[in-house]
């Protein structure tokens, strides 16, 4: 064995074990970039006494806008004061402050690089992030291809809103969409991403794109329910989405539709929180049996946040989630809504793991505001150590 880390509290989140998977005084066998063997294993050539510490799995980010250029620190004043996201939008603010920074910059691939740097730091070894800050066809073709040359990112096409010089003919930006974005991303998106809401797409315009990218062969997500309930969940659960995100606003029938077709439901408290919405209704997706995430939805308006932990406190502490749904929201739930190899440590799983100063999982959300990293792998190689 290449690498073997011993005397550990090991947290699986493998759902061939109960819970959270864990095993107290546990070692993990790495070779090749893969866990090779848990519990009882041979000597390495490298071992590392883990002292009693928790390992987890590398945790995994199922929603980001981790590629953008500048920052809109005074609209988090504007509503401090009181002023809504859709008061700052119909004033010039929300996305479309972020358009014409993202597309003069000619910088962004050394600001996603710090950014990822600064994600692994806190122990996230993968992460989704889309484009949408472009709203052009050569735009966010670009702003795929930097995603797609990033290690253990998942890139997402984004149909973020009409941007307003589409605004007077909005069929023909959609067409575009369908034509053009979906066929020339295909190569680099994973999944398709639409905002179904009243301030960007309409639900019949969200059909339209979420057909087009079914019929290349795309998987399609999408930011529903965040303001308001135009009844997306249905279509999410009939085109048998990965995911749904935000659901702040959502009826019992979508909820039930999203249940029977296995759609993750990914949690955002960062944003949900920063523009006082209410908070999604947690206890309906666990009497429903949803799988539900927790992203940061790292973005420069409503979530400039990189780091799940502070999330994880946020989502049990505001939204009601436990911690052991917490824990699985950003490791084995995360990556289901990525389809992503990642999420668990289990033979032949990639050897992407974190070992914490702590010993308790709780501990993790509880201490929200001081990093409890101490060693990150990625492949089996320490990529960040303290």
């Amino acid at each position: 064995m290449e690498l073997v880390i011993r005397n550990a509290r090991v947290m699986t989140c493998d759902p061939a074990r109960p819970g959270l998977g864990v095993i107290d005084r546990g070692a993990i066998a790495i070779a090749g970039g893969k866990i090779a063997a848990i519990g009882e294993v041979s000597s390495g050539t490298r071992e590392i006494d883990a002292g009693g510490r928790l390992v987890t799995p590398g945790l995994v980010d199922c929603h980001t806008h981790a590629i953008f250029a500048g920052d809109r620190a005074h609209e988090f004043a504007l509503r401090a004061a009181g002023k809504t996201y859709l008061e700052i939008q119909a004033a010039g603010g929300g996305i479309m402050a972020t358009l014409g920074p993202t597309r003069a910059a000619n910088d962004l691939e050394a600001t996603l690089t710090a950014r990822l740097r600064t994600m692994r730091a806190a122990g996230t070894t993968t992460i989704e992030a889309k484009g949408g800050y472009d709203l052009t066809a050569d735009g966010e073709l670009r702003l795929l291809a930097i995603l797609a040359r990033h290690d253990r990112v998942v890139p997402t096409l984004l149909a973020h809103l009409v941007p307003p010089e589409r605004r007077g003919d909005r069929d023909a930006f959609v067409r575009e969409i369908c034509e053009q974005w979906i066929p020339r991303a295909k190569p680099l998106a994973r999944s398709v991403d639409v905002w179904c809401e009243s301030a960007a797409f309409t639900l019949a315009e969200t059909r339209a794109i979420f057909e087009a990218a079914r019929a290349h062969g795309l998987p399609v997500r999408g930011h529903i329910g965040q303001l308001s309930d135009l009844g997306a969940a249905e279509l999410l659960a009939e085109l048998g989405a990965l995911s749904a995100d935000h659901l702040e606003y959502v009826d019992d029938p979508g909820i039930a539709a999203l249940a029977r077709a296995g759609t993750v439901a990914v949690m955002l408290p960062g944003a949900c929180v920063q523009l006082r919405l209410p908070p999604p209704p947690v206890e309906k997706f666990r009497a429903a049996g949803l799988r539900m995430a927790v992203a940061t939805d790292l973005n420069p308006g409503s979530s400039y946040c990189e780091t799940l932990p502070i999330q994880m406190w946020l989502a049990t502490t505001h939204f009601g989630m436990t911690i052991e749904e917490a824990w699985l929201g950003v490791t084995r739930h995360a990556a289901h809504a990525l389809r992503a190899n990642a999420g668990v440590l289990a033979p032949g799983a990639p050897a992407d793991l974190v070992i914490w100063n702590a010993h308790d999982p709780a501990e993790i959300p509880y201490r929200y505001g001081t990093s409890l990293v101490d060693t990150v792998f990625v492949a089996g190689l320490d990529t960040i150590a303290k």
